[in-house]
């Protein structure tokens, strides 16, 4: 197998993992709706996850890790998405924000800043920046 194939399969796998941690928030409540599956669907094209793995994914979501990336840029752009997942559901609730913190915390947050960061991202997230202004924005918090 070329280097190339193994960076390819392990990009794949983390998109998976990474949309499964949304499918994990989306499903918190035990139901998906029609703008969190708008949402799903969404990103399951720009993550390139094909058919028979989103639904897959779909089944057995709890069954995959949460990889955390490596670069502060690239883990506030997966904290986007799974606050984005949050507000599209209009959360109100604690459960999707513990649910939150406790993916924050795979994605590698420490726990000294996790619910500054959380709050932060959902606030930024409810005000509609989109994900430069969010990772400038966050990039002090997480400093």
């Amino acid at each position: 197998m070329s280097y190339s194939k193994l960076f390819d399969n392990g990009f794949k796998e983390r998109n998976k993992d990474h949309f499964a941690s949304i499918v994990r928030v989306a499903m918190d409540d035990g139901v998906i709706s029609e703008d969190e599956k708008a949402f799903l669907d969404r990103l399951a094209r720009n993550l390139q996850i094909n058919e028979h793995d989103y639904e897959q994914i779909l089944l057995d979501y709890k069954s995959h890790p949460i990889n955390p990336p490596h670069e502060n840029t690239r883990r506030l752009e997966r904290l986007y998405d799974l606050a984005r997942m949050v507000n599209l559901d209009h959360i109100n609730g604690e459960s999707e924000v513990i649910l939150l913190r406790k993916i924050c915390l795979g994605l590698g947050f420490s726990s000294g800043v996790l619910t500054a960061v959380v709050e932060k991202a959902l606030a930024l997230v409810s005000e509609g920046v989109d994900l430069d202004d969010f990772v400038d924005a966050m990039m002090k918090k997480v400093d």
